[in-house]
Formats: structure tokens, sequence, C-alpha cells
């Protein structure tokens, strides 16, 4: 579960730290909610890989925050971790960043599909070229579990 009302808190605190959000999951309880904070740093050249000092940072911040009266009340488990090789397309600007790479997505009207992302006309919608197949200009809002594809 996701709950878009704690992504804006979420990144204006990790933004204090330099950092930005990757990805946010909560989920859990009502009484007990576990909130799954993924952590990047922004592009730049070298890319900036985060460490695991990174997440220890990231976390005693977003803790500090959240037992001071945050958004969760006193009784959470917190998991801050980097978002891996087969990172999650979440917003706009994740997928900016892969145009020219494979994604895995589930896609409204084509299901579960790899694709190479061909393009991003605007901020709401992304050109897929699945493998075999022509390329489809689809909006983000119809498209789910989005992730860069790996190859093991």
């Amino acid at each position: 579960m996701l709950s878009d009302s704690l992504i804006e808190p979420f990144r204006a605190r990790l933004g204090e730290l330099g950092l930005e959000l990757a990805d946010l999951r909560i989920g859990g309880t009502s009484h007990r909610p576990l909130v799954q904070v993924r952590i990047e740093w922004p592009p730049s050249d070298p890319v900036r890989r985060v460490t695991v000092s990174d997440c220890a940072r990231a976390s005693r911040a977003l803790e500090a925050w959240l037992d001071a009266g945050g958004p969760l009340g006193s009784r959470y488990v917190l998991e801050v971790s980097s978002p891996g090789l087969d990172r999650p397309l979440r917003w706009p600007e994740h997928w900016a960043r892969s145009v020219g790479r494979e994604v895995q997505a589930t896609v409204a009207g084509l299901g579960r599909v790899r694709a190479r992302v061909a393009a991003m006309p605007d901020a709401q919608t992304v050109v897929l070229e699945p493998a075999g197949r022509e390329p489809r200009t689809v909006r983000l809002a119809d498209i789910r579990d989005a992730r860069l594809a790996v190859d093991w």
C-alpha cells in the first residue's frame, strides 16, 4: 500500500540530507505500520551509489521526525534501503532517467510486459517498445508495478 499523502513529507525530510525518495511503501497494520523507504542520490556524473551509511543516516533522520509526532504514530517499523538493480519506476522523473533501458511492467491493455523505454513525450506518457511488437504510447497512470529489467 502506498499512501500518496506521505510522499511529499518523506521527500522533504530526505531532501534535507541531499537524498531523493526512490520509493515509499506503507504496509503492516494500522496499529504497527511497516514503512519501506528506498533512497537514492540525485543524478550526477559520476553516479553516486547509496551506501549502508547513507541508509543509516536517512533512517535516523526519518525516525527523529516520526518519533516527534510524525504521521504514523509511535509504533511503526521503518526500513530504509537503496532501490537496487531492479529499481521501481514510480514517478515521471524515474521514467525520464530510464529512456533507452529495458523495463518489466504491468500495463493496462498489455498485461505483464518487458519493453524498452523508447521516449517520454511528456510527464504523463511514455513510449514502450515491447519485444517483437510495435511501439506503444502509454499513460503512466495505466502502468503498475514497473521496474528496471535485470538479466540475472
